[in-house]
């Protein structure tokens, strides 16, 4: 995956201002920064790296739009079972356990220092123990052959159009070898959460050209993946063999 040309964090504003008292300040203060951020019903505290070469540093804006969203159709993930994808910071996946209990997994490129910051802001927000991680770099085999996520989702992840193929490999997995977990509490087959049975639900706010979106959108469609526009900028993607085999 191609390391990132600039460094997010100056959408938030420089807060250095060089002085020798920062200077002294040791390495895990200079490689981190700690922000609290306002969620529907509730304050996060979020530890985000100053820099990471995959942009999995730090909370994007576009987090909190999914946010209002997700919490407006709560009816429609409430009691599934979720994975995150591109989870970055963990805090989109602290949120909806803390608000609804989701049973969520947070994934993201195959990085300790991901995993480990994720662990972190699960503890610091009380959410013990820490929420189940899968180190995935998309367009890889799952260890297992299965899934048994019924849903998928994700917030501003298209940046790298290079890797289109590979997300695109990944939620074919994802949505094709879904398995219903036999504890699950609602029937697999009930369409009237607003959501069928597995699906991939995608905000995208930032900005990238309509060829790039374009190449995504057909990309999965090609993969034999239905694209539906949910308003908002937030998308569902579900597969269309899954579609005939419950017709």
């Amino acid at each position: 995956m191609e390391t990132a040309l600039f460094s997010p964090s100056c959408l938030f504003g420089n807060t250095s201002d060089n002085s020798s008292d920062e200077e002294a300040i040791d390495e895990t203060h200079q490689n981190f920064v700690e922000r609290t951020h306002q969620f529907p019903g509730m304050e996060l505290i979020i530890r985000e790296f100053s820099f990471h070469q995959l942009n999995a540093n730090l909370l994007w804006p576009g987090t909190f739009a999914f946010v209002e969203w997700l919490v407006q159709h709560r009816s429609w993930i409430e009691g599934r079972r979720v994975i995150e994808l591109g989870s970055g910071t963990g805090a989109l996946a602290i949120f909806l356990n803390k608000l609804l209990q989701l049973d969520i997994t947070t994934s993201d490129y195959d990085d300790q220092e991901i995993e480990d910051n994720i662990a972190y802001n699960c503890g610091v927000n009380g959410v013990v123990p820490v929420l189940p991680h899968v180190k995935h770099t998309w367009g890889d085999p799952f260890t297992n052959s299965t899934s048994n996520w019924d849903l998928v989702i994700a917030s501003d992840i298209l940046l790298y159009v290079k890797q289109y193929p590979n997300l695109i490999k990944t939620l074919s997995f994802l949505l094709n070898a879904y398995q219903p977990n036999s504890n699950l509490k609602t029937s697999p087959n009930k369409q009237d959460l607003g959501l069928p049975f597995p699906a991939f639900i995608m905000s995208w706010r930032r900005r990238i050209g309509k060829d790039d979106e374009s190449l995504f959108f057909n990309g999965c469609q090609a993969a034999g993946l239905e694209v539906k526009h949910l308003g908002a900028r937030v998308y569902c993607i579900t597969s269309l063999s899954r579609h005939d085999e419950s017709q």
